[in-house]
């Protein structure tokens, strides 16, 4: 059987233009601003105006761990909207932007797969309208202004070595994780070392995707806290007159995309937060939004339910006053037998037991969901070589914790492979059962956040955090922090901070090396592990393979 990359299948997608799509969500076109015909960001204006709407039903697509067999979060996402619309719902689906670092890397794209993707695929993964630049802008504007202050005078009286702020860019290059900046003389400056994160790492991308409005943008900028005195008092970006004009920069920013999937469902595009070293969420802003339109929103949170969607409900449920009627895990049998134990090069071959040795992965997501008061169905994202008895041993298993599993076939055929999934999740959302709570309150001590989370979600024994960490927990605690909630930074691939330990590890421990203080996006990083915030690219980086063909067309991409 010969299938068609995802590049070719969305290339060859029957699109509509963008007012169409708006059309079906009541957007009239003169409150959409187009790039183009397939893609329009959506006014300020029009979203203010629906703000006595009701809401629609939220439901959370999330995974079990990552592995390199590949799970399809995004591809159920949006297959899970399309099939919901073809049932005769009203939906939207709600997703991140993609980041040029990992898609010129190892992990790909972000707009799905198979026939169950949201297109212009190319621009998507590519510069799409301009988001992560603007963010990127903003961010290193900061950064300038950081220095040239100090250039001039430093009235402020900031200590060049107690800097906190550094730049960023949208690409994996593990060489600018230390640098020195300032090099050259007087004319240049202070020299001091510093560093570069990547975009979807900066809090001015977490900042764009927690805030409400333009007001609310510039507010939660001026509070970013970018260095220190010599007697240890913060500096805000306020303080250095940066907040207003890193807003204009935003301004076209914070509105959020639309576009459409495959089967001409709407699907709002906005924001991109890494779920490993950030929030892992597509902004508030888009999500409200989409509650107003649709009556079904469907929305994901990056990487597996230990990281995605715990900061899904901890902080972006908690900061936004949002709360999920019906979570998705979605699983796959590779994923399943690659936790038991099988190598990728065997995942060929049946091997039920090794599924069911993998399962344990699955269950404990399962147990975490439901301890946010949230019911919780697996989908069992379908690979061409799946057989009947794995399947049916992994259906067993869920059904023996209580909950159930779907297959789905929405790589292959679109919304008629998610019908069930679509059908089942109505019926949950619109029964009420859900019952959502966060993980822990704000007024908990930020050490007992830390090992609330570390204990529940990822099941370790102990936090390691030397005596420096926790005197700097409680000095925010004392200046006014400690209601913030936790951003656990730690590697994806494992429930522990061992990328290679798999399956459900008990008894492990979550060292920590590094606490942040994100005082205008409003929580905490905490940096376990041997976790990266600017990734590097691997022996053989996708970059390798993306090119323009002699018809003008880009291939690679994926």
């Amino acid at each position: 059987m010969e299938f068609k990359t995802d590049i070719e299948i969305a290339r060859a997608a029957n699109k509509r233009p963008i007012q169409e799509i708006g059309e079906k969500l009541g957007i009239p076109s003169d409150h959409l601003v187009p790039y183009g015909h397939d893609k329009a960001k959506v006014s300020a204006e029009f979203i203010k105006a629906q703000a006595d709407k009701p809401d629609g039903k939220l439901i959370l697509v999330t995974a079990i761990n990552p592995t390199p067999a590949g799970e399809g979060k995004t591809t159920t996402t949006v297959g899970l909207g399309d099939g919901l619309n073809a049932i005769g719902k009203k939906a939207a689906i709600c997703i991140r932007e993609a980041s040029l670092g990992p898609c010129f890397g190892m992990k790909g794209g972000a707009a799905g797969g198979g026939y169950a993707q949201v297109v212009p695929m190319e621009d998507m993964n590519l510069h799409f309208t301009g988001d992560f630049h603007a963010i990127t802008s903003a961010h290193n504007l900061l950064s300038a202004m950081i220095d040239n202050h100090v250039y001039w005078g430093n009235e402020l009286g900031i200590d060049n070595r107690r800097v906190v702020w550094k730049r960023v860019v949208d690409m994996n290059d593990r060489a600018l994780r230390d640098v020195v900046t300032s090099l050259g003389g007087v004319p240049n400056g202070f020299p001091r070392q510093s560093g570069f994160d990547i975009t979807v790492a900066s809090e001015v991308m977490a900042i764009l995707c927690l805030s409400n409005d333009l007001e609310d943008l510039q507010t939660r900028l001026g509070n970013i806290i970018v260095a220190y005195t010599r007697d240890r008092e913060p500096i805000t970006c306020r303080d250095l007159k940066a907040d207003g004009a890193m807003t204009v920069l935003l301004k076209d920013a914070m509105q959020p995309n639309l576009v459409q999937t495959l089967e001409n469902n709407p699907a709002f595009v906005h924001g991109g937060p890494f779920a490993n070293i950030a929030h892992g969420c597509n902004s508030v802003v888009a999500t409200k939004t989409a509650l107003k339109l649709a009556d079904y929103v469907v929305t994901e949170a990056g990487f597996g339910a230990d990281l995605g969607a715990e900061k899904f409900m901890n902080i972006k449920c908690r900061k936004a006053g949002i709360a999920p009627s019906a979570v998705v895990i979605v699983a796959t049998i590779r994923a399943m037998k690659m936790n038991g134990g099988v190598a990728k090069a065997d995942l060929g071959a049946e091997n039920v037991a090794a599924v069911k040795d993998g399962c344990a992965n699955l269950g404990r997501h399962i147990e975490n969901i439901k301890g946010f008061g949230v019911p919780a169905v697996v989908a069992i994202n379908h690979f061409h070589g799946d057989t009947d008895a794995e399947i049916d041993a992994c259906k067993a298993y869920v059904k023996s914790l209580g909950s159930e599993a779907i297959l789905c076939k929405h790589w292959a055929e679109g919304s008629k492979g998610t019908e069930e999934l679509a059908t089942r999740i109505a019926q949950i959302a619109d029964s009420g059962i859900a019952q959502f709570q966060t993980l822990y309150p704000d007024d908990k001590p930020l050490m007992e956040k830390i090992e609330t989370i570390a204990k529940r979600i990822y099941r370790a024994n102990e936090v390691l955090a030397d005596k420096k960490i926790r005197d700097q927990l409680r000095l925010w605690e004392s200046q006014g922090f400690g209601h913030l909630p936790i951003c656990m930074a730690k590697t994806q691939y494992s429930f522990s901070t061992d990328p290679n330990l798999r399956g459900a590890p008990t008894g492990h421990s979550v060292p920590v090396r590094e606490v942040r203080l994100s005082a205008g996006a409003g929580f905490i990083v905490v940096v376990c592990g041997e976790i990266m915030t600017m990734p590097g690219l691997p022996r053989k980086p996708s970059a390798e393979v993306i090119m323009m063909n002699e018809d003008g067309l880009i291939e690679g991409l994926f």
